[in-house]
């Protein structure tokens, strides 16, 4: 997405950037004690930006967005960025997967804050290779403000991506969010000369705010002891899958059906044992399987396929997605993968742009109102819409909210 905010922070941030290489991990500290890591494997120095100029960069920025300008005061610190890999694992698989973290220069005792990436089908632009772009390099920044900031790959970018990406598939996105936390926990603590606190902040958008709320639940139910999540920010979420399918098949024209692809390309590398052709019509149901190779952008997948949902989809597919039971596997996975809503004890905000039209707003609807059936109390959970918004133009002033609603509680958390 084009818009003046990156190009703003574009014009001021290419005076940041100094590139320098460290040497990759080998396992000693810098006093040469032997160190022990279970996660982190290897890390590389790719960037650093003043203080200085980041304050100049979010002036320039603040013209057109001016809640940029409460970021501005806050930044204290220099950021230095690094490439990271790391151990996880998928489907019982050992894997080396791979990051972007940001922290800041100065010493001190930081908390965490966790960026999910939206959607993205590029190799090119997995957060650990394309660290320079202009919003990886704006959230980045951030750092300067007194977090540690971290941006997972995923699983089918970075370091591996000689696989393909498990889109939208909840198990091993989990594992590979909370394997990287695991991972900056040792980088910080054995090789950097800051700390560390234990708190956790969680954010991201569309895909990442999906993301984001599966990492939520997650560290609430099974993993508190481990991390203190304090707030999670989740924007334009796809949370309930079957809603999602549902809400495209109504539709006479869906204007991103690479998003469609790309959940059904996943879930069939994932064991789908339904054809192609039950659910798209030729030649779509060939590119289908073709065209998420990393090498294709959003839009160029776009074009090969089509945005008329009647001739995208078999027919039977659009009429009898409900009923007949060669389609129950595919209902079975989307619920799956879907969040279900539980009785939230984080402070979490979602947002949602009201004109949102390829992921629609009901969906974050729906999910507050599930939230407040499971006895979550109004003030743990609340809405935020962003009026008039699309989906793309929803992503800056969900990011600024989030941001600045995380420093308001870690500003009240540091008093």
């Amino acid at each position: 997405m084009k818009t003046k905010i990156l190009s703003y922070i574009l014009a001021s941030i290419l005076l940041l950037s100094t590139f320098s290489s460290c040497n990759l991990l080998d396992g000693n500290g810098d006093d040469g004690q032997s160190q022990v890591d279970h996660f982190l494997v290897s890390y590389e120095e790719v960037s650093n930006y003043s203080a200085i100029l980041i304050k100049a960069s979010l002036t320039f920025a603040s013209s057109s967005y001016p809640e940029i300008e409460t970021l501005i005061d806050k930044v204290e610190h220099g950021v230095t960025v690094y490439k990271i890999t790391y151990n996880t694992s998928f489907k019982g698989e050992d894997v080396i997967a791979s990051g972007i973290v940001s922290v800041p220069t100065s010493e001190g005792e930081y908390p965490v804050l966790s960026y999910q990436n939206g959607t993205n089908t590029l190799h090119s632009d997995a957060p650990s290779v394309d660290y320079d772009n202009t919003l990886f390099q704006m959230l980045e920044s951030i750092a300067s403000t007194g977090f540690i900031v971290t941006f997972p790959d995923y699983l089918g970018f970075g370091s591996t991506d000689n696989m393909f990406h498990p889109y939208l598939d909840k198990e091993s996105t989990v594992q590979t969010v909370l394997d990287m936390q695991r991972a900056t926990k040792e980088l910080v603590s054995n090789y950097l000369d800051i700390e560390m606190n234990n708190d956790l902040y969680i954010t991201g958008y569309s895909q990442g705010g999906w993301a984001t709320m599966q990492v939520q639940k997650a560290i609430e139910q099974q993993h508190s002891a481990e991390f203190n999540l304090i707030a999670s920010a989740c924007g334009a979420g796809p949370y309930n899958l079957n809603y999602i399918n549902e809400y495209i098949l109504d539709q006479s024209e869906y204007p991103m059906p690479y998003y469609v692809g790309y959940i059904f390309n996943s879930y069939i590398n994932l064991g789908l044992t339904i054809a192609t052709n039950e659910i798209f019509q030729e030649p779509y149901d060939s590119r289908v399987l073709e065209l998420y190779d990393g090498t294709n952008s959003g839009t160029e997948i776009n074009e090969q396929l089509t945005t008329t949902v009647s001739d995208l989809f078999t027919s039977d597919f659009l009429n009898n997605y409900n009923t007949d039971e060669k389609f129950l596997p595919l209902i079975s996975m989307l619920e799956e993968n879907s969040v279900t809503a539980w009785k939230i004890t984080t402070p979490t905000r979602l947002y949602h742009g009201t004109n949102d039209t390829f992921v629609p707003p009901m969906v974050s609807n729906q999910i507050l109102l599930q939230f407040q059936l499971q006895g979550t109390r109004p003030s743990d959970v609340e809405l935020f819409p962003i009026q008039g918004a699309t989906h793309q133009s929803g992503i800056v002033p969900t990011g600024l909210a989030s941001i600045n609603w995380f420093l308001e509680l870690k500003n009240a958390t540091e008093m």
